[in-house]
């Protein structure tokens, strides 16, 4: 007898009415951690909050790791496309280096507005759920999209390790914080240190 596949169905894969299924999934897991916390969502609020049977729930998510890293993953996606969108519609022109560093204190004092989210982005990334761990994946390489995007000095060359190196400062610098073992202010200092730094070879160009 073959074996039954459980896996949760492909983004790709599905229909308009699914992915808004989808996405009323997300965003009640999203309000769920911003009300209560990571620890005390439960699959069962999620599927009450959005409106989607339990049942129906895991056709879309294996587990809560893998709703949960999903969803921190869209918020930070669109986190990051409107810091984009920010930044190219400021009144005062910046500079390669200053930009990034603006992109990326913007982007701290989002999670400091919503702590929960901050514990939830740190939590995900040690999941060892395999559709958690591609989520967070998918998530890490649009972060890293998204920076490339507002440092267009960095030569072809450099364009896949610098992002690399500044998003992992970022990451850093948020479990420090999230941990308690780093205030706001001093990884705001080092991340643009680290920006500062990594980012001078190009700074002419």
């Amino acid at each position: 007898m073959s074996k039954v596949d459980l896996s949760p169905r492909p983004v790709e894969a599905m229909s308009p009415r699914q992915l808004e299924r989808r996405k009323h999934l997300i965003r009640a897991a999203i309000d769920l951690v911003a009300e209560i916390g990571v620890e005390r969502v439960q699959m069962k609020q999620v599927s009450e909050r959005s409106g989607v049977a339990l049942g129906t729930t895991y056709r879309y998510f294996s587990s809560k790791d893998h709703l949960l890293a999903a969803a921190v993953s869209d918020w930070r996606g669109m986190l990051m496309t409107d810091l984009a969108a920010e930044l190219r519609g400021s009144p005062v022109p910046l500079g390669g280096t200053d930009r990034v560093v603006r992109f990326v204190h913007r982007g701290m004092r989002a999670f400091q507005r919503q702590p929960h989210l901050a514990h939830l982005l740190v939590a995900v990334t040690v999941s060892t759920d395999p559709f958690a761990s591609e989520a967070v994946d998918e998530m890490g390489n649009a972060g890293r999209a998204s920076l490339l995007a507002v440092m267009p000095q960095v030569p072809a060359a450099a364009r896949s390790v610098v992002p690399h190196i500044i998003d992992a400062a970022w990451q850093s610098e948020l479990v420090a914080w999230v941990t308690g073992r780093s205030t706001l202010g001093d990884a705001y200092l080092r991340l643009e240190e680290v920006i500062r730094v990594v980012l001078a070879p190009y700074a002419a160009a």
